[in-house]
């Protein structure tokens, strides 16, 4: 069965809840999207306020004080939001990939194979029923006898040393205290925690949940937008190859194009699930005005499911640059996106276009 680029962008749009916008919760939103990066907690936020038909302002840090959503280091080693019920079979196919094992990995950051595993003892019991700001946890891992020598690779912002922690289940986020970020044991936090399970029992939940909201696509892209490709070849074949989801070739078969218009969030997943390269998403020539320095994905603006420009929030505008290559935007659409913002945020700013 062969269906067109714009079928399949319709379809996306459709099984992201971006036409037509949803009444689901945030936390089924994020389950639909296969995760919702979260290292901007304001992009999160509206990603998802952006996709429902009465946003509510406070839903995701309620959904996290429920435990319901939890914030952990996920996809391509970013701060994700994951469905607490499902967020352990995403961490199983991350840590798979055991990158902190590799040589390069540990040039760079300084920490064998050994020193990782020690830590995570000592997260275990550090952690166990607790919840601890960054620099309560930094110390009370170099007051432990052999990790005395970390406290440079702990204290870094990324957290890189940390990351292996989250994805065998050691630790992830815990409610903010105050402007400090606070961690805790998946153990004592996730209602019905079970660990981490094995990853080839993992797989089918996972890329099922990709494809649903991303497909179609490879086991590449997919690895790419997993861990950046670090998945060995031959377990993403076997991941890949029982696996089928032939309930979408009919709605694929029948969706008919989109002419919608949509503005949506800084580093919405549906840019990140296929990824900044594809170019049928993304013309080569813009992707830097998309993907620009220190990672940052800018808001776009999607025509006819394709990223038509970029916008941004002024004190008092909505600043939309649109890309003139794409053609004619509707503006009654633009208004109508800039209406949703300004049910999102709460704060109506007047809509500024050009064309760039």
């Amino acid at each position: 069965m062969k269906v067109t680029l714009a079928q399949v962008l319709a379809w996306r749009l459709r099984q992201q809840s971006l036409s037509p916008r949803t009444t689901a919760s945030v936390e089924q939103l994020v389950g639909q999207l296969a995760g919702v990066q979260a290292q901007v907690a304001s992009a999160a936020e509206l990603a998802l306020a952006i996709r429902q038909k009465e946003p509510h302002p406070r839903a995701v840090q309620e959904a996290l004080v429920a435990r319901s959503l939890v914030r952990t280091w996920a996809m391509r080693g970013t701060l994700h939001l994951l469905p607490a019920d499902g967020a352990a079979a995403y961490l199983a196919l991350l840590g798979a990939a055991r990158t902190w094992e590799k040589p390069s990995w540990q040039r760079a950051f300084g920490l064998s194979p050994q020193q990782v595993s020690a830590l995570g003892e000592a997260i275990d019991e550090i952690l166990d029923g607790r919840v601890l700001t960054r620099q309560e946890l930094i110390d009370a891992v170099l007051a432990r006898p052999g990790l005395e020598g970390l406290g440079e690779q702990l204290a870094s912002g990324w957290g890189t040393v940390l990351k292996p922690l989250a994805w065998t289940g050691r630790l992830c986020q815990g409610p903010p205290r105050g402007q400090n970020v606070t961690f805790t044991s998946p153990r004592s936090w996730v209602p019905g925690w079970r660990g981490v399970p094995d990853p080839d029992e993992a797989a089918p939940a996972v890329i099922s949940a990709y494809l649903a909201a991303h497909g179609p696509a490879t086991p590449a892209t997919f690895d790419a937008w997993l861990l950046r490709g670090a998945t060995r070849k031959a377990v993403l074949r076997g991941w890949f190859e029982s696996l089928v989801r032939s309930e979408d070739v009919t709605a694929l078969a029948r969706i008919k194009p989109s002419q919608e218009v949509r503005l949506l969030a800084g580093f919405d997943q549906y840019v990140l699930g296929p990824g900044t390269s594809d170019t049928r998403l993304i013309a080569a020539a813009r992707r830097t005005a998309v993907s620009r320095s220190g990672g940052w994905i800018s808001p776009v603006v999607v025509h006819e499911g394709r990223v038509a420009g970029v916008w941004e929030f002024t004190e008092e505008t909505v600043d939309v640059t649109l890309f003139a290559e794409h053609g004619a935007v509707p503006t009654a659409g633009l208004e109508a996106e800039a209406a949703q913002l300004a049910r999102c945020t709460g704060s109506e700013r007047r809509l500024v276009v050009r064309v760039g």
